[in-house]
């Protein structure tokens, strides 16, 4: 259990007391007391503004319920100090003894250290799902990075999650991209051809056919047309789902799941959703194509599911795809990552899970909003390789992944951001990528040293750790449970990056303040068990948001 949730519960304990004593009038509980982090070092670890709500509804003065909460708090031993401010907060300070023996239960957890149990439902959480007729750009990444974080950290907190790629391979767009890809072969092979206006016109699909020319020369000139275009199109998206999968590898992207739209079709589950629909009064035929009716769960106007043409829309495929995860396999919390041209699509998405009889609340959207790449001041809007778009690849071939994953967290996805290639390679502490990766070498190097001279440190006395730049860095390594929970919680893994800053600024001011390794031994072995322990959370914190925490740089 956390420090939040005992501090909590010790309050919910003081307040029946108080109530049962009659020194506060019966109110029922609050539905949640919140324990925050005070701003200010000096008031404590943590801080409850529970009188200030009290007050509302006893008509007593905040400092005299701060006063009474006090005094019917149940004994919490590794509270060194607890204190009234006003206007009514109530401040705790941790115990040395309960700051410097969290040192050897760093030691000791290692690598889950930090974990906590939050819930163990399962989750599925699909993102970047980009369509397979054109390689990853950008913004895919950040929706990549994001969504392998927040899978990450909801695993820390408990969870059973399932990582899931939604592959586009049914509908209008892969005819289109067939269509496209002959044209360029044709040309490639010295042929009059022509795009298709809704055709995929991107430098890419010209590589693409010159790959493909040089592998099967007229191989797809001696078929009939139609056989061609199928043949050729299918060898072009395994190689386009190739590469996109590559690109992924290479951010530290893998998923559990790579999930056919097609079948979806085949295996009958979008007659079952449209079936259940018409039985529910849902869909309305007009304009010769078929509607949902939006209208009657909340949503502003209807959506079409089945075109004058027949073929169904995404927003049909995609209502059979969510069928599929919360009744087919029964996942209990399902997650989207979508980008930011599909923010129109969130409500109309909501609504139909109502009307399927899923409850909307078990569906979590996540908006990513735009990238803009620089370099310095200037806007880098085309590819110099080819002259368009540019794809993650290029940018993850200029900074390296790292790099990428930590930039992409660096900002809340509903905020558009710039990524600046220039800073992010510098070397230098203006780079927070560079910056939070040198306190780990550093670190690395003090250990290595250490192991160099001989030094043995695990039986190091943590009591002794009692200096203000000491206890400072162990008050900041406490926190990593809590920014897990944070981000479990809020959905939100932008937390991790500024507790990495953090965590590495402190242990800097640390380590040029204490020296670790000296003629004292006694003092020597107690740093260095501090410093193992800065090590374990500050490469649980790199790992958590799918970074290598380099030994030296």
């Amino acid at each position: 259990m956390s420090f939040r949730k005992k501090l909590a519960g010790a309050l919910a304990e003081a307040l029946i007391s108080a109530r049962n004593n009659g020194q506060i009038d019966t109110v029922s509980l609050p539905e949640a007391i919140v324990i925050e982090r005070p701003a200010k070092p000096e008031h404590g670890d943590y801080a409850s503004s529970l009188p200030l709500k009290l007050a509302r509804v006893t008509g007593k003065k905040p400092l005299d319920i701060a006063r009474i909460l006090v005094v019917n708090m149940p004994p919490l031993p590794d509270i060194e100090k607890i204190e009234v401010a006003p206007p009514g907060f109530i401040n705790f300070t941790l115990s040395r003894d309960w700051l410097t023996g969290l040192v050897d239960s760093i030691c000791d957890a290692g690598e889950s250290y930090g974990n906590i149990m939050l819930d163990d439902k399962t989750v599925q959480i699909e993102f970047v799902s980009g369509n397979p007729t054109g390689p990853l750009h950008v913004g895919h990444g950040r929706g990549a990075v994001l969504g392998s974080t927040l899978a990450n950290v909801l695993r820390a907190s408990g969870y059973k999650v399932s990582t899931e790629y939604y592959v586009n391979d049914a509908g209008s767009q892969l005819e289109a991209f067939h269509r496209s890809l002959y044209a360029r072969y044709l040309q490639c092979m010295g042929k009059e051809a022509t795009l298709p206006d809704n055709g995929y016109h991107g430098n890419y699909m010209i590589d693409l056919a010159k790959e493909i020319t040089d592998e099967s020369g007229d191989k797809y000139l001696k078929m009939p047309q139609e056989q061609a275009v199928m043949e050729i199109g299918q060898n072009g998206i395994e190689r386009v789902m190739c590469q996109i999968k590559d690109d992924l590898k290479r951010l530290g992207v893998e998923f559990d799941v790579w999930f056919s739209e097609k079948t979806l079709f085949t295996t009958g589950q979008f007659d079952i959703i449209m079936k259940l629909l018409r039985e529910g009064g849902f869909v309305a035929e007009r304009e010769n194509a078929v509607w949902f009716i939006s209208s009657t769960m909340g949503d502003d106007r209807d959506n079409v599911l089945i075109r004058t043409d027949g073929t169904p829309t995404y927003f049909a495929s995609d209502i059979a795809y969510h069928y599929n995860k919360f009744v087919h396999r029964q996942f209990d919390k399902v997650i989207d990552i979508w980008g930011a041209d599909h923010q129109g699509h969130v409500t109309r998405m909501k609504a139909v899970m109502g009307a399927l009889g899923i409850d909307p609340e078990r569906l979590r959207i996540m908006i990513c909003q735009l990238v803009t790449l620089k370099r310095g001041e200037e806007i880098v809007r085309i590819s110099k390789r080819s002259g368009d778009m540019i794809t993650l690849k290029e940018v993850l071939d200029e900074v390296g992944a790292d790099a990428c994953r930590f930039v992409f967290l660096s900002r809340s996805a509903d905020s558009q951001m710039d990524f600046d290639l220039d800073l992010a390679v510098k070397q230098s502490a203006e780079n927070p990528v560079y910056y939070v990766q040198y306190a780990h070498a550093r670190i690395c190097s003090i250990l290595k040293n250490a192991a160099e001279k001989g030094i043995d440190f695990s039986n190091g006395k943590v009591s002794l750790l009692t200096s203000e730049p000491e206890l400072i860095l162990i008050r900041h390594m406490a926190k990593l449970s809590e920014v897990i929970e944070t981000v479990a919680t809020s959905y939100e893994p932008h937390h991790l990056p500024f507790y990495a800053q953090d965590l590495a600024t402190v242990f800097h001011s640390f380590y040029k303040q204490c020296r670790v390794i000296t003629d004292d031994a006694v003092m020597t072995g107690a740093r260095l068990k501090l410093v193992k322990a800065a090590r374990i959370v500050l490469a649980r914190t790199l790992h958590l948001m799918g970074m290598t925490a380099p030994e030296s740089m």
